[in-house]
Order: C-alpha cells, then structure tokens, then sequence
C-alpha cells in the first residue's frame, strides 16, 4: 500500500516516480492521439499526416492536464498562460519528430501508418519527458 501511495498519490520530485507517471501519463494520452488518429483516417477519410495533427492536439490537452497536475506538481502554478506555451512549445517540437517518423516508416520504409506511429511515439516519448522536466519544470536531468 506504501508503494501505492508513493507512485499514484504523494507528491513528489523523484525522477524515478515522475518517470513512472509519465508514462502511465503518455499512454493515456497515446491512447486518445492512437483512437483520434485512426478515427480522423480511416472512419473520415482525411490524409494520414493531416490526422496525426488533429488527434495531437486533442492528446497535448489530456497530457498538458495530466502532467501538470500529477506528474510534476504543478498545481499551484501562477502563470498558466506561459506554462501552457511551454508546454505545447516542447509538444510541438515532438509533434514535427512523430510526423517526420511517420513520413518516414509509412511512406519510405511502407509500414502500416498505426505501427509507425506506435515506432515513432517510443521514440518522442524520451524527448519530451526530458524537455519538460529540465526545460520547462527546471528540474535537473537526474
């Protein structure tokens, strides 16, 4: 139960633990960015590229949530409007990494675009745990 509460409920600034929400933390939100980005493809007909935009930005919401107020501490932020530009800021340079991957495995490489997203997604995942913790949280790396 102690191990519980320290992973799910404390607050904390170890990177151990952060790293271990974060992840549950992206894979929620992989989740959605996954459903929006077949949902946008395949049931709407919209180019495969164009989908992985729109379910980001449905996704960065989730995430943006999640993180501040789980993963990070960062409840009691007072400057909302420069974190979130922080944030999406790093989530942006992630989001041209995942469609610059996607591009690649789907149209060079000829994977099916889910399981090049899911390639890319493990790929982005390592640069924006780390962006966020040290540049935008100003948390050191270890």
């Amino acid at each position: 139960m102690k191990l519980i509460d320290r992973l799910f409920r404390q607050p904390t600034d170890n990177i151990f633990i952060q790293m271990f929400r974060y992840i549950f933390v992206g894979g929620t939100a992989f989740v959605v960015d996954f459903f929006f980005l077949y949902f946008f493809s395949d049931i709407c007909h919209i180019h495969y590229l164009i989908s992985g935009i729109l379910s980001f930005i449905i996704s960065v919401m989730v995430n943006y949530w999640m993180s501040t107020q789980w993963v990070f501490n960062q409840d009691g932020s007072n400057n909302r409007f420069m974190e979130f530009n922080m944030f999406l800021l790093i989530s942006t340079i992630g989001l041209v990494f995942t469609e610059i991957l996607l591009w690649f495995f789907t149209d060079i490489m000829g994977m099916y675009y889910l399981i090049s997203k899911i390639i890319a997604a493990v790929i982005v995942l390592f640069w924006n745990f780390l962006a966020r913790r040290v540049m935008f949280y100003g948390r050191d790396f270890i």
